[in-house]
């Protein structure tokens, strides 16, 4: 599908199964029966085995876990009407899988992750055994395709351990059965991470001829924000030490410097069908993205699920009058709506990143359904009988108003189109909102899919975004605060709040004055509005929404570059790992999310799954309820 060739071969052998998938050009699918030890000592074997490591890339994508592990439980994000796996919203008791029910959605994760880690494990093991013939010929390619393998594995236990904390750290391939595993401690892996990922960086090339695979910009990002994590530490133990915030500042420049990337001048181009480059391949090639995980059209090769992150934050709208479901406004999961505070933390009216992230607007596709003009409410006698729009037109608003800008319930009763506002009066004058029922609110765009061939099709084709310039931006500004250097920091958060500010001459969205008071005929820039000062967090500025008990100059900048991460990073599956990683996860999840209430420290961690304890012996014999226990992380 990609401008590549990296095929992500499907081989089972005797020392690992690996699933069935490719992505590339020409769409291969190699299949192999039984296969000996010797084929990863030939080219073609261990070439299979490095493209067929990068399959749990997608991982994160790929089923309802991706936004009950990364998104869910946060301050950003709640859960619909549609409640799958809303538990890792509310945090009760059905996060403690039990023996009679165990939880096999968190333990497929941890098992796709531990099995791209062994893929990785059997590369290095066996790559610098190949005798190369054709694309192993040097050492520089050896260490490069080395960069790799090392690239993939830091990033997998990268994933891992910001999930669970303490957890085997196996670095040599697993052949046969084996279950005995000791938990390593946190920092023992953050610098087995560090040490993959500095190998990778110096040893990858700056681009890939294959698009997809990795790239010394991507393990420079990954390593900036592995050193950022460690040294965010205060109560944790990482392994944090004094030069680790400018490590990450310095990986983090490497990649902004680098001329491989280059961010979008328009934040809504990351989303438009515009950026990719055909639309026979789904191609999103666009400069800003340094690594993303792969997905084509053909769904015998897209894997078991699919990208199916375009359907988790979409309302109902299939119900509504004038409407239908259609590809291009996706199928409505209604899993996640956004909370206030992520309504809130915008300036929507100047920050053009708010109405470019979500959909408000409806149109409508099917003028079977569109409702006629009654004697009682037709705003005049002469339309009584008539379409009250017409296919094409607005068929559902979602208004996303204050609650000193609420609507009244004549407004909506006369609107022709579906109307459902924030905050409105009722007929007996009660301020409410149209967004309690859960399943009308703003609809994040950033991962719906057009490119599916049903309305109904779950599998998704376009690919993850996992690592793009913007969030490195946000890297580096952070690491640069952290070191007190408030005006460098301040310098690259400007450089993203200018792309977010509307253009002079550019066409402002109608919500701009329609919704937020702007005038209709104004096409200056709203620069000036939004640039940031030192004064957003030397203050406790309104803008910023700052929880109970944040005070300190330093304290107020780390929950400010935390909102800046929602006006850029939205929805883009890295809010739980932030605030985890800032050690903010119950501040601010319990100051703005209404469903965390059963919330506790404990739940910075995830339980290792079930199965894997189960599993588990000691002198061959399994783990007794105690030994058990102590594998198990606290409050599970």
């Amino acid at each position: 599908m990609k401008k590549r060739n990296i095929r992500i071969a499907s081989i089972l052998a005797s020392l690992l199964l690996l699933g069935t998938l490719s992505c590339n050009d020409f769409l291969e699918e190699e299949l192999v029966g039984t296969l000996t030890e010797d084929y990863y000592r030939t080219e073609q074997g261990v070439e299979d085995l490095i493209d067929a490591s990068y399959e749990p890339t997608r991982t994160k994508f790929t089923y309802e876990w991706a936004y009950a592990l990364w998104n869910f439980g946060t301050d950003e994000f709640t859960h619909g009407d549609q409640v799958n796996f809303n538990y890792y919203n509310t945090y009760d008791s059905r996060l403690n899988a039990n023996p009679a029910d165990p939880d096999v959605f968190i333990h497929e994760v941890w098992a796709t992750y531990y099995d791209g880690i062994n893929r990785t494990n059997n590369g290095i093991k066996y790559l610098p055994e190949v005798q190369g013939v054709r694309t192993l010929t040097t050492p520089v390619a050896k260490a490069q395709r080395m960069g790799e393998l090392r690239f993939l594995r830091g990033l997998y236990y990268f994933t891992l351990v910001q999930q669970f904390g303490a957890i085997p750290l196996v670095l040599e391939p697993t052949q046969g059965i084996r279950t005995e595993f000791n938990r390593a401690p946190v920092p023992e892996v953050y610098k087995s991470i560090i040490s993959d990922l500095r190998f990778a960086a110096d040893n990858l090339p700056a681009t890939q001829r294959d698009f997809g695979r990795a790239t010394k910009g991507a393990a420079q990002h990954f390593l900036a924000k592995a050193y950022l994590t460690r040294g965010s530490a205060k109560a944790e133990q990482r392994g944090q030490q004094p030069t680790d915030i400018d490590s990450a500042a310095y990986f983090a420049d490497l990649v902004i410097k680098s001329p491989v990337y280059v961010l979008e001048n328009d934040f809504s181009n990351l989303w438009a069908l515009s950026s990719y480059d055909d639309n026979v391949n789904k191609s999103q090639t666009s400069k800003e993205i340094i690594f993303s995980a792969q997905w084509n059209d053909d769904p015998l090769i897209a894997g078991r699920y699919g990208n199916q992150t375009h359907m988790y934050y979409i309302m109902q709208y299939d119900n509504l009058p004038g409407m239908r479901r259609d590809i291009i406004n996706g199928r409505p999961f209604r899993r996640l709506m956004p909370t206030d505070y992520t309504m809130d933390i915008y300036d929507r009216k100047n920050d053009s990143r708010f109405y470019k992230s979500f959909k408000l607007a409806w149109i409508s596709n099917n003028p079977g359904t569109i409702p006629k003009w009654s004697a009682s409410n037709a705003p005049d006698p002469s339309l009584r009988d008539k379409p009250k729009f017409t296919e094409g037109d607005t068929a559902a608003y979602i208004w996303v108003n204050t609650p000193a800008t609420a609507l009244t319930q004549a407004t909506i009763d006369a609107s022709p189109h579906a109307l459902f506002p924030r905050y409105y009066r009722n007929s007996r004058g009660e301020l409410v909102s149209a967004f309690t029922t859960r399943n009308r609110y703003p609809t994040l765009v950033k991962w719906l899919d057009p490119f599916r061939l049903t309305a109904n099709q779950q599998q998704g084709v376009k690919d993850g975004i996992l690592a793009r310039l913007g969030e490195t931006y946000l890297i580096a500004a952070e690491a640069y605060g952290r070191k007190g250097d408030y005006a460098k920091a301040l310098e690259y958060i400007n450089v993203l709040r200018q792309r977010a500010a509307y253009k002079a001459g550019e066409a402002k969205r109608p919500e701009y004055w329609l919704v937020e008071g702007g005038q209709k005929d104004n096409v200056a820039s709203t620069y000036s509005e939004i640039r940031a000062t030192t004064a957003l967090f030397t203050t406790n500025a309104p803008s910023e929404l700052y929880p109970s008990g944040v005070s300190s100059t330093a304290d107020r900048f780390i929950h400010f570059v935390l909102n800046e991460r929602t006006r850029e990073l939205a929805g883009e599956f890295h809010r739980w790992e932030d605030l985890v990683r800032t050690e903010s996860l119950l501040n601010r999840a319990k100051a703005f999310n209404p469903d965390v209430k059963n919330l506790q420290g404990f739940h910075a961690l995830r339980p290792i799954p079930l199965q894997h304890l189960e599993r588990l012996t000691v002198n061959g014999q399994p783990l007794n309820s105690d030994q058990r226990q102590a594998q198990q992380n606290p409050g599970y």
